[in-house]
């Protein structure tokens, strides 16, 4: 018999708990139930608060007597993204399901991101038609807005409980209804891509698969780069062509598509073969022109689309992502190549495109020359424009002879 988790508040949404319970049991399959409340459940459950509680150290009689609902949710948040993946490992469930407002919604997600890509995850939430990149972050969690406030049973939230169930049910139980995947399963290999790089992305990926590797390519949106590093750290695959590092641009200067401070780590730190390389670092990303910040006025900007304003990086900025970038590879202990396409870093950084700035990209391959450990990481300065077939190829190879030593 499959089973699917439920995990929430039964103190003060218990009968909503109920009710989801009793249909998933309708579906034929089991509820395994875990409280994340503070108080006594409506019902008995398979994994109580306090064991919650104690996963992560802590006493749950003190939670209840310090009445601070920040330290309750802190704790059994902690608690869940320990224990949660422990069940499963276990054999205890098959997927998960919970639902609530901001508080549920923040305690039970850590728990569902840390649960391996594949295993269903559905939360239904009240901050669903939001930013939810804090509650989904790089995993394959579905977040199902409720509509209505989580708060009794009427008959708009007995439509979305029914249809979370169903959702999370039918990808546990239709499972096996599909084919097995039986094709070759080739060796992965990551890449990253902006719409500036998409030519160099296209041909080294079209070559590396016709040498028998499966590409897997991540826009360089921020969430796209941090996906990747999350990927690559957990072990997916065997190299990365990290051509596309332009989210360092928005990390340093301001753009909306940042990846944090960690991006360009995990193949370093995992010793996964990597070659990187400057695609798009001559743009700051912003949403439509004018939400671009008054302090960049006058600064040249490019309407990359209603929705997308782009902003030339000027050298200063270029010296400071040339740092950081440097300080990233040289984590690398070997495997690891940065390629320099000296006749521009971009499609609108080319000779008559509104970008082209060889004093700036100059600076940024200086940077790069003088900061690279160059015994740890080889630098390959090449004539061409990152977009140019030659230059693309000559990336995908020298990944396959890292990947291959």
């Amino acid at each position: 018999m499959k089973t699917i988790a439920i995990a929430g508040t039964f103190d003060t949404k218990g009968k909503e708990y109920l009710y989801v319970k009793g249909l998933i049991e309708e579906l034929g399959m089991h509820a395994f139930t875990i409280h994340t409340g503070v108080f006594e459940p409506e019902f008995p459950p398979d994994v109580s608060n306090a064991e919650v509680a104690a996963a992560a150290g802590y006493d749950i009689h003190a939670i209840v007597e310090r009445k601070d609902r920040a330290v309750a949710t802190e704790a059994l948040s902690k608690g869940m993204e320990i224990l949660v993946p422990q069940l499963y490992r276990e054999g205890r469930f098959d997927g998960i399901l919970s639902f609530g407002g901001s508080g549920g919604t923040s305690m039970v997600t850590p728990a569902m991101r840390a649960l391996p890509i594949g295993v269903p995850k559905v939360m239904v939430s009240t901050m669903a038609s939001g930013n939810v990149e804090q509650y989904v972050g790089t995993s394959d969690l579905v977040m199902m807005p409720s509509i209505v406030d989580v708060a009794g049973l009427n008959s708009i939230s007995k439509v979305i409980f029914r249809n979370a169930v169903l959702a999370v049910g039918g990808m546990v139980g239709l499972k096996e209804a599909l084919k097995p995947d039986t094709g070759d399963h080739k060796p992965l290999v990551a890449a990253t891509m902006f719409g500036v790089t998409t030519p160099c992305v296209g041909y080294a990926k079209e070559y590396l698969e016709s040498q028998g590797y499966e590409v897997l390519v991540f826009h360089a949106t921020g969430t796209g780069g941090r996906t990747m590093e999350a990927l690559t750290e957990a072990g997916f695959f065997k190299g990365v062509l990290d051509l596309t590092t332009t989210e360092w641009c928005d990390e340093v200067v301001g753009g909306v598509l940042a990846a944090g401070q960690r991006r360009c780590e995990a193949a370093a730190r995992s010793k996964i073969p990597q070659v990187v390389s400057v695609g798009a670092m001559d743009m700051v990303n912003f949403g439509p022109f004018d939400t671009v910040p008054k302090k960049f006025a006058g600064r040249n900007l490019y309407k990359h689309n209603p929705t997308v304003t782009l902003m030339r990086t000027t050298a200063d900025e270029n010296r400071e992502v040339g740092e950081k970038l440097a300080e990233k590879l040289n984590m690398a202990s070997g495997k690891t190549a940065l390629l320099l396409p000296l006749k521009g870093v971009s499609a609108i950084d080319a000779e008559g495109q509104p970008f082209y700035g060889p004093e700036e990209d100059q600076v940024l391959f200086q940077t790069l020359r003088d900061e690279v450990n160059r015994d740890s990481v080889e630098i390959m300065e090449l004539d061409y424009n990152i977009n140019d077939q030659a230059f693309a190829l000559c990336a995908a190879e020298k990944l396959m002879e890292l990947m291959e030593r």
